[in-house]
């Protein structure tokens, strides 16, 4: 009802009213549903759907595009007796391993590079070059630097009276050269997280330890590194899901070559998909990669989490 000349006359939009007092009544829990309406929806549609699509497809055998066959576990029992299943799974946990590396060279650096100084300056933006580069490039850049007849790798080793190695068509060193080359890209990133972390450090915590005596490795141990927790956390998750999504520099660098040697689960996945026609063996090995990656991050959580809690 609204008032009129003092009178009362019904109103002309009474579910708009209805509405808006709902609203009023309601504000509390509304605002955030509809403001999270659209992110959970992204969400949902980009991460959840294709996941659940992608462990459905597993379970059939599938060209892609004709009519797809139910097969059960067969896609997965056919990776149990595949070669190249495990020389990629092999492969993972070297990347896994050796990508570890580079929160310690990102810690570092940052320690190295966070010092008032004009001079480090240009020194900083040499480290923070990969970050702006494409993985195809420095998968190019990285492949001349190993070419055995003019590469850098084996004018070294000329200078050194050795005789160059062939890294890249080597199946002994192809993968510790795929993996340096990614590395040199993620020990930037770990240096841009870290430096950011060193320069929210509290100044007066770490001028009542230096008046305590804590100096040098202690200082760090005690003082730094646990105010740098939670970005050695991020810099860790962040760098593992990396080692397991690496695809871009196996491709440009060398196929998976040679003689599947470099192939990792990522790549291995989309040869299969791709070239072999068989989207529900690709599924399958996407959602071993899945897991993989899930319990990996899952166990890394409880043990943070664990630590969190004996500590405070």
């Amino acid at each position: 009802m609204i008032q009129k000349g003092g009178a009362f006359i019904a109103s002309p939009f009474p579910n708009r009213c209805r509405m808006f007092r709902f609203w009023q009544s309601n504000q509390a829990w509304l605002t955030p549903v509809v403001l999270l309406l659209l992110p959970v929806g992204l969400f949902l549609l980009m991460i959840v759907i294709p996941i659940v699509q992608s462990i459905w497809t597993s379970f059939y055998e599938w060209d892609g595009t004709g009519e797809a066959t139910w097969i059960g576990l067969g896609n997965y029992a056919e990776l149990i007796g595949d070669p190249q299943f495990f020389v990629s799974l092999k492969n993972n946990i070297i990347w896994i391993l050796m990508f570890l590396l580079a929160p310690v060279f990102g810690l570092a650096l940052a320690l190295f590079l966070n010092q008032p100084l004009r001079e480090l300056r240009f020194i900083k933006a040499v480290f923070f070059l990969p970050l702006v580069l494409a993985p195809v490039i420095i998968g190019v850049v990285f492949t001349w630097f190993y070419d055995p007849t003019f590469g850098i790798v084996a004018i070294v080793s000329r200078a050194l009276g050795l005789q160059p190695i062939a890294i890249l068509s080597n199946e002994t060193f192809v993968t510790f050269g795929i993996i340096a080359a990614a590395l040199w890209a993620q020990i930037a990133f770990c240096l841009v997280l870290f430096l950011a972390g060193l320069s929210q450090l509290d100044a007066e915590l770490i001028a009542a330890g230096r008046i305590d005596g804590a100096s040098g490795w202690k200082l760090l141990r005690h003082i730094v590194l646990p105010q740098l927790r939670s970005v050695t956390f991020v810099a860790t998750i962040i760098t593992v899901i990396g080692s397991l999504r690496n695809f871009d520099l196996i491709s440009v660098m060398t196929q998976g070559g040679p003689y599947g040697s470099s192939t990792v689960l990522a790549y291995q996945m989309y040869e299969a998909t791709i070239f072999s026609y068989r989207a529900g063996y690709g599924a399958a090995i996407a959602t071993v990669l899945f897991l993989i990656m899930s319990i990996w991050i899952a166990a890394f959580l409880w043990h943070t989490l664990r630590r969190e809690e004996r500590m405070g």
